[in-house]
């Protein structure tokens, strides 16, 4: 027997994308390919640390290519992959989502309901 959450398309897809700044590197990324130091010019707030992780775990999940070019010094360049490109799209709901309903932000939202009584 599965477990349910095995068998979600959402709950995988919210796996993947799980942390603070792999949407971002996404979205970015959707946009065009980039190297490292265009990415973190993109994402001011991001340490070259916590891209560089958040870069390796996007590519270990499959929604992330990495190709060097032989140049002198080697060039890096990140994209989405065909499977990171359809999460893209999928995620413009969310986004979508968020413009039709403006306000509330969610984190004040899960505040306010870990707040309620049981």
């Amino acid at each position: 027997m599965t477990d349910s959450s095995e068998e979600c398309g959402l709950a995988a897809a919210l796996k993947a994308v799980t942390g603070k700044w792999k949407p971002d590197v996404l979205c970015e990324l959707g946009k065009a390919p980039r190297r490292f130091g265009r990415l973190r010019q993109s994402i001011p707030a991001v340490s070259e640390k916590m891209l560089a992780q958040t870069l390796r775990e996007l590519e270990a999940h499959g929604l992330v290519d990495r190709t060097v070019h032989d140049d002198v010094p080697a060039k890096v360049v990140y994209s989405l992959t065909e499977r990171g490109a359809a999460l893209n799209r999928a995620a413009a709901a969310f986004c979508d989502w968020h413009e039709r309903f403006p306000g509330r932000e969610v984190d004040h939202a899960i505040q306010s309901d870990a707040r309620a009584p049981v």
